[in-house]
């Protein structure tokens, strides 16, 4: 699979489903060595891609949290906000 014929997916959810699938079969050993490149591959693509989605969420957050003299207000997230 060349990196040139990578389609991401339409949301982050979809990705991390994949990424998922991906982990499962290659752990399981459900596919043999050429797939399992071509697995490892996709799920590096598709990390490379969940990152920027999270980059591009976080950039979106800073815009939104800055405070009217333009100082972006950040505060640790509770446990309870992780959770």
């Amino acid at each position: 699979m060349s990196k040139k014929n990578q389609i991401a997916p339409k949301s982050f959810e979809e990705a991390l489903a994949e990424l998922e699938q991906i982990l499962s079969k290659i752990e399981g050993g459900e596919v043999g060595l050429e797939e399992s490149l071509a697995k490892y591959e996709r799920g590096t693509f598709l990390i490379r891609h969940c990152r920027n989605v999270l980059g591009a969420a976080e950039k979106q957050i800073e815009i939104l949290s800055k405070s009217e003299d333009g100082a972006i207000q950040t505060e640790p997230m509770s446990e309870e906000q992780e959770n």
